[in-house]
């Protein structure tokens, strides 16, 4: 049962913007806010927080059920309702706070993308309303410390899309298939050996990509989500449990009997970032998306 403890009205409510500019095009800032990947790294406002994802559907009437998990404290339950989503321009979502059981404050977010090239801009309005208590301060020191967090995840996050003209059912049965998907991943010139793939939530690929020159390239994929024709989420290794390269996702979108597909990569480091795109990491990323589309299409 809801209570409200809040008798002084001039407490209760609160409009709270935020403005952040971010040195990344505006896809990437795009996926950092929406992809359930990108959002559950940025999430917590500090290291002691650990945020624990409990469901994640960003998409309009989906909804994003999470803990804030801090020693000692009971845990703040956050749930969030996609109300509006036009990409790269704008979201509107409600977002309701909890612990305990006993709501503690309901907010409308709004959020207002611009930018050219590698620029973009990030404008958050908050119209809040505490229940509980009073809740002003905490948001803008959470939300503004989280929003801190999100701008580095953009800086460091690379966008790949390409639009295939294939139903969505099929580009999904040739990547996620143990036989099709080793045939068609890698740059132009490169092959896949497999040691083991399985291609499920808490699944792995492990596997070698070997380069026209014979180079080997030890791979593993850690499969954390597998959403059927709608996404992926994954960890990148430099070989078997090797050290982490980046968190990764995929996402399958219809457009008119076509699928819009994306590939999104948070690098660990803006170093790391900068590292891929200085040997063309974007690039050979796109010939991978090619080989799919041809893949799908040419038979």
């Amino acid at each position: 049962m809801t209570r409200y403890l809040v008798d002084d009205a001039s407490n209760r409510f609160a409009t709270l913007t935020f403005e952040r500019d971010v040195a990344a095009p505006l896809a990437a800032l795009w996926e950092a806010w929406t992809a359930p990947a990108a959002r559950a790294i940025w999430a917590a406002p500090s290291p002691l927080v650990t945020v624990e994802f409990l469901e994640s559907d960003t998409k309009v009437d989906g909804r994003e059920v999470s803990l804030c998990k801090v020693a000692g404290q009971p845990d703040i339950r956050c749930e969030c309702g996609w109300l509006e989503l036009q990409a790269e321009r704008r979201s509107v979502n409600y977002e309701l706070i909890s612990s305990e059981g006993v709501t503690q404050s309901a907010a409308l977010v709004t959020a207002e993308f611009s930018g050219t090239g590698e620029r973009s801009r990030l404008v958050v309005t908050v119209q809040l309303s505490s229940l509980a208590e009073d809740m002003e301060a905490g948001y803008r020191d959470g939300f503004g410390a989280g929003l801190d967090n999100l701008t580095g995840v953009a800086e460091r996050t690379m966008v790949l899309q390409r639009v295939i003209q294939a139903p969505r059912s099929i580009v999904w049965g040739a990547w996620m298939n143990a036989e099709t998907l080793p045939q068609w991943w890698g740059p132009n010139g490169f092959s896949c050996r497999t040691t083991r793939i399985d291609l499920r939530t808490g699944g792995e690929w492990v596997f070698d990509m070997i380069g026209p020159d014979g180079t080997v390239f030890p791979n593993h994929h850690l499969y954390n989500e597998v959403r059927p024709e709608d996404r992926i989420g994954y960890t990148l290794m430099a070989g078997e449990n090797g050290p982490k390269h980046a968190d990764a996702w995929a996402s399958l979108e219809e457009q008119d009997g076509a699928t819009k597909v994306t590939l999104g990569m948070t690098f660990n480091t803006g170093a790391e970032f900068q590292e891929a795109k200085g040997f063309g990491a974007e690039e050979l990323g796109q010939q991978t998306l090619g080989k799919l589309d041809r893949f799908v299409t040419s038979g």
